[in-house]
């Protein structure tokens, strides 16, 4: 059983920046592949990035390359978003996804455990 807890989201203004976290317990946290997903209201979830459990690969969706960096580090069970130039078109919850042993990010009905949020507003 493996629990996610986001951390770090919050009222930006537009151009700031924001850092959240995924604290991951349990002790196979690098077995997982780890990805972000936000969902705007009103509208479905969808894909941000996603970082293989090595750590070495990493992809994107295309609307965020550029400006979200995923990261994480095995050695705290912990993954992160860094994100950039944020504008009010972010505003979403955001969650974070572990998918074990999965090689590349799979489709959002793939993961194994999802944390439960955390809330990003930004402001113009």
């Amino acid at each position: 059983q493996v629990q996610l807890v986001e951390a770090g989201g919050g009222l930006v203004q537009a151009g700031g920046s924001l850092r959240l976290s995924c604290a991951a317990s349990g002790r196979t946290f690098n077995a997982y592949a780890m990805s972000w997903f936000c969902q705007p209201p009103g509208k479905e979830r969808e894909f941000i990035a996603g970082i293989t459990w090595t750590g070495r690969s990493t992809y994107y969706a295309d609307s965020m390359k550029g400006r979200f960096t995923i990261s994480r580090d095995n050695a705290k069970n912990t993954a992160y978003l860094q994100m950039n130039s944020l504008t009010p078109e972010d505003t979403a919850v955001y969650y974070c996804a572990a998918a074990y042993g999965a090689l590349t990010p799979p489709g959002p009905n793939a993961y194994d455990y999802w944390g439960q949020g955390t809330q990003v507003t930004v402001s113009s």
